[in-house]
């Protein structure tokens, strides 16, 4: 739906705000959620009005023969049907605006693509049990998620292109629903896992995890480091927006987490030029629920 009006446009918009100190600001906020039963519901965490996508974590077991199964730590039991209950919650987010997708791998699971075939196959599955296709068993419920998620941090670096292409066909064959397809690679560019399936074009979203790697990440002040690696991501992919993944908490990684103060002085001044930044995403919902971290920077992300 256009409105006609006879207001200023965005960018003279922006201009005016960032001539009056109070800067312009586009970015989103991304959050992981599923990995510590103590991070409260999908809903009480879409209900805080502080992030634009909610990516459920994981499904860590798929590829090469195996059974697909999602694991939802403490929040339910996936073996006896127990997360189709989350099919309401994943509405509600959804009818805020919020996108919610599926995280694939993560840093503990058995996952690997065998071919090209393989691939297919894996397509065909999250296509039929979470996306627009129809499944009897699907183990989210009804729900349709918006998109899927490459957090592919072991197994193999081999067919998850052609995973992205399968399931951007079967998005392409369903007009109307647009279906995200993004990832989290480790700050290192490029990426030992997924880089090559990161120069396919086919990514959206890019959350790019610039913790757990001194010599791509933030550390007291001293931002050339995190720099140097943004302007290797920003300019040697072709995905549509990249993010600053970051820890939610000091707790949340072994390093990287970055105090609310420096990243909005020193951080996102130095990067948000760019067309392709996007915003924040964070590990992890937990984390952030107790820290506040989303909170004291939405506004200026």
């Amino acid at each position: 739906m256009a409105f006609k009006s006879s207001a200023m446009s965005v960018p003279l918009l922006c201009l005016v705000l960032l001539a009056v100190g109070n800067g312009c600001y586009g970015g989103e906020i991304a959050i992981y959620w599923g990995q510590n039963g103590n991070e409260g519901t999908l809903s009480e965490a879409c209900a805080t009005g502080n992030y634009d996508y909610l990516i459920l974590a994981f499904l860590p077991t798929f590829g090469n023969g195996q059974t697909p199964m999602i694991n939802l730590a403490g929040h339910c039991d996936p073996y006896s049907d127990g997360c189709t209950g989350l099919s309401s919650d994943i509405k509600s987010c959804q009818a805020k605006g919020i996108k919610v997708l599926l995280s694939l791998g993560g840093g503990a699971g058995s996952y690997s693509i065998a071919s090209t075939e393989d691939a297919s196959h894996i397509a065909s599955y999250l296509w039929n049990n979470f996306l627009g296709g129809q499944s009897s068993s699907r183990p989210l419920g009804p729900a349709v998620l918006d998109g899927v998620d490459f957090d592919i941090e072991g197994g193999s670096n081999q067919h998850w292109g052609d995973l992205a292409r399968f399931l951007k066909g079967y998005a392409m064959a369903k007009q109307g629903k647009q279906v995200y397809i993004t990832a989290a690679p480790q700050c290192p560019f490029p990426d030992a896992w997924i880089g090559n399936a990161l120069t396919t074009g086919l990514f959206d979203y890019v959350w790019v995890q610039f913790y757990n790697n001194p010599p791509c990440q933030y550390t007291s002040g001293a931002i050339t480091n995190l720099e140097d690696a943004w302007k290797q991501w920003i300019s040697g992919i072709p995905a549509n927006k990249i993010f600053l993944g970051l820890p939610a908490s000091p707790q949340a990684a072994g390093s990287g987490f970055i105090p609310s103060a420096d990243l909005l002085s020193n951080v996102l001044p130095a990067i948000k030029g760019s067309a392709k930044y996007g915003g924040v995403m964070l590990w992890s919902r937990y984390y952030d629920a107790e820290s506040g971290y989303s909170s004291s920077i939405r506004s200026h992300v």
